[in-house]
């Protein structure tokens, strides 16, 4: 499998990413996540993309169950920003919403930092530089390795 170097961070990925926003539904449960993930690795495939959004979270729940024991053997990237519920702090870029869903995908995840952390969707209430703050301060944490905006 090529590898590419992903921004300016160094770290290399696969040329082919999986996309996961199907996990966790009935059509790719638990069982076939495994076998989707055993089957990325023996290719050699390590970029893997999810989202918060996706299945309301059991996307990031069956990954976290099928990299149990081999998270240093992929580059995970997740997102945030999109509705999650219905409250009027559950969506968008705000420190406040983005340290709240970084600890719930953590959860869901079954792990302590996600490799790579962007914004799913622009949001104009919050001013860019809370945004970046909020990043940056995630990666300080080093609940973050990287994040791109």
């Amino acid at each position: 499998m090529p590898y590419r170097q992903l921004g300016k961070a160094g770290v290399q990925v696969s040329v082919i990413g999986l996309g996961t926003n199907r996990f966790g539904t009935d059509a790719v449960p638990q069982q076939d996540v495994h076998t989707i993930m055993d089957a990325a690795e023996d290719l050699g495939i390590n970029f893997i993309d999810t989202a918060d959004i996706y299945v309301k979270g059991r996307s990031e729940e069956t990954l976290g169950k099928a990299l149990k024991g081999r998270w240093d053997r992929f580059v995970l990237a997740s997102k945030f920003s999109m509705h999650m519920s219905d409250g009027p702090n559950d969506w968008g870029t705000s420190r406040y919403h983005m340290m709240h869903a970084v600890e719930a995908s953590l959860r869901r995840l079954q792990n302590d930092h996600i490799d790579l952390y962007y914004v799913h969707r622009w949001d104009d209430r919050t001013p860019v530089e809370e945004m970046l703050r909020g990043l940056d301060d995630l990666i300080r944490m080093g609940k973050v390795i990287f994040s791109e905006s």
